[in-house]
């Protein structure tokens, strides 16, 4: 009789430890992504475009990576467009993935020198991984290759 009463104790016992260790299964939800921040460019020749990536993302924490760069363009108007229209509007003209991305906070160039397109404007944007994409960098001036 006692072999049945150390049973019940330890079948007891694994009862309250599985209960305990129950709980809800699988990961957890992942915080949502916030956006980078906006890259700075600057023309260095007529062609050659400067890119500093962002450093850090819309809350101020440090980015890992990104998964690319995208140079929009939109035509000239009558009026200078916001940046932000430039990408609503625009069109992706060069594209730059991971692993050809330098870190965040690094530079790198971008040569368009077979891009032709008339004149026109330019913006920046860099984009984290799950398509989330930030602000677009100051609009830059797209002039026509035959000037």
């Amino acid at each position: 009789m006692r072999t049945f009463r150390l049973a019940n104790a330890g079948l007891a016992f694994l009862l309250v430890l599985g209960n305990g260790a129950c709980g809800r299964k699988g990961d957890p939800i992942p915080h949502p992504r916030a956006e980078p921040q906006a890259p700075e460019a600057h023309w260095v020749s007529l062609r050659q475009l400067e890119v500093t990536l962002p450093a850090r993302d819309a809350r101020g924490q440090s980015l890992v990576g990104l998964e690319q760069v995208r140079v929009f363009y939109a035509p000239v108007s009558t009026v200078k467009p916001s940046p932000r229209e430039i990408v609503a509007k625009g069109e992706v003209v060069v594209e730059r993935r991971r692993p050809n991305l330098p870190a965040p906070g690094k530079q790198m160039r971008i040569d368009m020198s077979d891009l032709v397109r008339p004149q026109g404007w330019m913006v920046v944007v860099a984009v984290r991984v799950g398509d989330v994409v930030g602000p677009p960098s100051d609009a830059l001036v797209w002039l026509d290759p035959a000037l």
